[in-house]
C-alpha cells in the first residue's frame, strides 16, 4: 500500500531516503524530518483517496433531474434504480436501471436526446444502429459461470435466425467462444431470476452486451428465445411497445410521450400488441416468433 501510494502522490520511496551517507551529524535528524514528511503525505493521499471514493460513491444518484431526462425519453421514470454494473471488461460501473431491463450509463443519459420526436410504434429512441452493417454477436462459452447454458445457446441461435430471415440492411453473425475479440454484441449469463438486460446503440454501434439471467434455464428454448430478441432489440434501439399501459406485466401506467410525440407506423396498431415480443414483460408460453407488426416496424428501421 506504501508504495503504491507514493508512486501515486509523485513522492520518493522509501528506500531512497536512507542511501545517503553524507553529513552523519545531520542523518537523524534529516530522517526523522524525512519520515514525517512522507506521513503527512500519506495521510493526505490517504484522505485524497477518501474523498475520490465518496465522491465516486455519492456521483450517481436518481435526482429529478435524473427522473425528468428518461420522462423525456419517453422511458418509464417510475422506478428507476441504481445498480452496479459489470463490464465486459470486468470493471464496474454504476449504472442506472430503467424499465426493469434498460441501462443507462450516466454519461449515456446525457447524450440522448429525442429532438424531433419518436418516430415509430415501437418507441425507438433516435440512438439507432448506422445501416447497412454486419453485427457480431459472441455467445460466451465455456465453464465459467459467465458461459451460456445449452438452453441459452439454443434460444440466442433462434433468435439471430429470425432476424437474419428478415433481410434487413442489418445482418448478425454469431459465434460460442470464450473470447469477445471483435464482438459488437457479447451474450452472457449471471445469476438472477429469468430475464434479461440491455442497452440502446450509440455513435451507431449497437449495445455492447446482453445480459441473460440465470433463471431462463427452467424455461423452454422458445421463452429463451423471446429473451434473447428481445434485448437485442434494445440493443439496436427498440422500446417497449406497450409503452402506454405495461400492461404485459399487469400494470397500468403510461410512460408518457413528454411532449415529443409517438408517430405509429403505417399498418401497426395503435393498442395494445399482446404478441409482440418487445412487450415489456414475457410469459412462459413465448416462441420467439416476431408477429407482423414486428416485422413492419424492423423493416421500417432497417
Amino acid at each position: 500500500m506504501i508504495t503504491n501510494i507514493t508512486i501515486f502522490c509523485k513522492e520518493t520511496p522509501f528506500s531512497n531516503l536512507f542511501n545517503n551517507p553524507q553529513k552523519p551529524i545531520m542523518k537523524k535528524i534529516k530522517s526523522i524530518l524525512a519520515l514525517s514528511f512522507i506521513a503527512l503525505t500519506l495521510f493526505s493521499c490517504n484522505k485524497e483517496e477518501e474523498a475520490t471514493a465518496q465522491s465516486n460513491q455519492e456521483s450517481l444518484k436518481v435526482t429529478q433531474d435524473v427522473l425528468n431526462k428518461i420522462s423525456s425519453l419517453s422511458l418509464n421514470n417510475s422506478d428507476v434504480q441504481v445498480i452496479k454494473h459489470t463490464k465486459l471488461d470486468g470493471t464496474i460501473e454504476d449504472a442506472f436501471l430503467v424499465e426493469g431491463d434498460i441501462i443507462i450509463t450516466q454519461d449515456q443519459l446525457n447524450k440522448m436526446d429525442l429532438h424531433g420526436g419518436i418516430t415509430t410504434e415501437q418507441y425507438r429512441t433516435t440512438n439507432l444502429v448506422s445501416a447497412p452493417r454486419t453485427i457480431k454477436v459472441v455467445g460466451l462459452s465455456g465453464t465459467g459461470t459467465s458461459a451460456l447454458s445449452t438452453n441459452m445457446r439454443a434460444g440466442l441461435q433462434s433468435a439471430i435466425n429470425r432476424y437474419n430471415n428478415l433481410g434487413l440492411s442489418i445482418n448478425f453473425t454469431l459465434t460460442f467462444s470464450s473470447s469477445t475479440s471483435g464482438a459488437n454484441i457479447v451474450v452472457r449469463r449471471q445469476s438472477g431470476s429469468a430475464g434479461g438486460v440491455a442497452g440502446f446503440p450509440s455513435g451507431g454501434a449497437p449495445y455492447n452486451s446482453v445480459t441473460l439471467y440465470s433463471g431462463l434455464d427452467t424455461y423452454s428454448t422458445g421463452v429463451n428465445a423471446h429473451v434473447a430478441a428481445h434485448e437485442i432489440g434494445h440493443c439496436i434501439g427498440l422500446r417497449h411497445t406497450d409503452w402506454f399501459s405495461r400492461q404485459s406485466c399487469g400494470q397500468n401506467s403510461n410512460e408518457g410521450t413528454a411532449g415529443v410525440g409517438a408517430i405509429q407506423i403505417p399498418g401497426t396498431p395503435s393498442g395494445y400488441d399482446s404478441t409482440s415480443y418487445m412487450r415489456a414483460c414475457f410469459s412462459s408460453s413465448e416462441t420467439g416468433a416476431f408477429n407482423g407488426n414486428d416485422v413492419t416496424a424492423l423493416n421500417y428501421l432497417y
